[in-house]
């Protein structure tokens, strides 16, 4: 019998990356697959995969942005397949301007409703039944930037972060005895279409350099294929090699500066 059998996992930015990666090894250890993301075709995509392989999974188009939309994923989910055993908490967004001189707050509260708004928000929309049957996985990828913020992070994807690392221990602190599991994992630097919204973006070489989702995907299946009485509460996962990163720390000073 496969370690996820008969269970159901929520993963947001599941078309791409980190999100991807995870959805198809969940799947590939039975556990049905909500794949919730912005845009329809990279999920279908994944589904067509996960579904080619023998495995079970179904699309949720929904813009994290959209508070009000959030709950609507636990809901659907649990119409779909009856239950919510696994919440994986994947999607990120960071802004063009990092400075704090220079951020303004429509970026800065674009970070936040998507880093740790729409994250307490799902959670929460999901531990009623998770509750209910005394048993609960929750997930979530928060980054190294919550340990060593930075210019390179930005200001607001740096706090934010660091929030959602806050608030999957306090899950464990006032949940875990009554089943609920947490677990937040700080990556550094991974090989996704994030860094394609930095001031100045990572070239090939650097990236190959770097973690991929792949890596990342794994310590997800790790957290969630532990027997329920085992909880990895943070594991903080970075690349062997360091790279020189002067140069776009220089150009991350500046952006959003007036001209």
């Amino acid at each position: 019998m496969k370690r996820l059998e008969n269970q159901v996992a929520i993963i947001t930015g599941a078309g791409t990356g980190i999100g991807r990666e995870a959805a198809r090894m969940l799947a590939a250890e039975g556990a049905s697959i909500v794949l919730v993301g912005r845009r329809p075709e990279p999920l279908n995509s994944v589904v067509a995969e996960i579904k080619s392989a023998g495995g079970e999974a179904t699309a949720y188009p929904c813009d994290l942005m959209d508070s009000s939309a959030v709950a609507g994923v636990a809901e659907f989910a649990i119409k779909t397949y009856g239950r919510i055993d696994i919440l994986v908490n994947n999607a990120g967004f960071s802004s063009k301007v990092r400075s704090i001189k220079y951020i303004q707050p429509d970026e800065w509260n674009a970070v936040f409703k998507v880093n740790i708004e729409a994250v307490y928000r799902l959670t929460q929309a999901c531990l009623p039944d998770m509750l209910q049957r005394g048993s609960g996985t929750i997930i979530t990828t928060s980054s190294m930037s919550a340990l060593k913020p930075g210019i390179l992070g930005g200001s607001p994807y740096c706090a934010a972060k660091a929030a959602s690392q806050n608030f999957s221990h306090g899950l464990n602190s006032e949940l875990r005895c009554e089943g609920i599991r947490a677990t937040v994992i700080i990556p550094a630097e991974v090989n996704t279409s994030i860094l394609d919204g930095r001031p100045a973006p990572p070239n090939a070489e650097a990236r190959q350099l770097m973690m991929q989702p792949e890596d990342v995907a794994r310590c997800i299946h790790l957290a969630a294929t532990l027997p329920q009485r085992t909880v990895i509460e943070e594991l903080v996962i970075a690349p062997t090699f360091q790279r020189d990163m002067s140069a776009e720390i220089e150009v991350a000073k500046k952006a959003g500066a007036p001209v």
